[in-house]
């Protein structure tokens, strides 16, 4: 029986620098270069393989591809040179807008209810803010008692001054410039998944 092509090339042409799945040699030097190896289901040589036999539902709802932090070890040992983050990230995207993600996957939610919206307020990652945004993600009682877990690590972290408990109160100069470039981007997003 032979692949069925159509989601890898829906794929290749619909997510952000998918076309590069083609040029994967299955080596996997990128997922002996991930530190977050142990809690990935399936490795980015795996899902690219996924992609190429037509597994759809398996990748998009896979938890994955929300897994990576961006830390370019893969890209900087991958020998294709291959873009493996920014293809991590076109899936993980990819999956959003075929709506197939679960909206209460932890790192998804941190990646878009969390992060995006920390950083798009002011143009910095605010500690404060964003670790209030987290724990609070699922009401007040569950913010509450999730501060209480973390109070001895937030202490020591104070005492060291690796948090700074107070949020930024000023925007990064260029704020309305970087407001801008993000409203044309997703303008050319929409654009681009218009014509798709």
């Amino acid at each position: 029986m032979a692949y069925d092509l159509t989601f890898a090339k829906d794929v290749y042409k619909k997510s952000e620098m998918g076309h590069w799945i083609k040029m994967c040699m299955q080596c996997g030097v990128c997922a002996g270069s991930c530190p977050l190896r142990a809690h990935w289901q399936h490795s980015p040589r795996q899902l690219f393989q996924m992609v190429r036999a037509g597994k759809r539902d398996e990748v998009l709802k896979s938890s994955d591809m929300w897994m990576c932090t961006s830390c370019y070890n893969c890209i900087v040992r991958c020998p294709r040179e291959l873009p493996i983050t920014h293809i991590i990230h076109g899936l993980a995207r990819y999956a959003e807008t075929e709506k197939m993600t679960d909206p209460l996957q932890p790192t998804r939610r941190f990646a878009v209810e969390v992060f995006w919206k920390n950083i798009t307020a002011t143009g910095r990652v605010g500690e404060a803010m964003l670790t209030m945004r987290l724990y609070f993600l699922d009401g007040l009682g569950a913010g509450i008692q999730r501060g209480l877990e973390m109070k001895d690590s937030a202490i020591g972290m104070l005492k060291t001054r690796r948090l700074n408990p107070i949020p930024f109160r000023g925007k990064i100069k260029g704020f309305d410039g970087m407001t801008k470039m993000l409203a044309k981007a997703a303008e050319l997003e929409a654009k681009l998944e218009n014509h798709a």
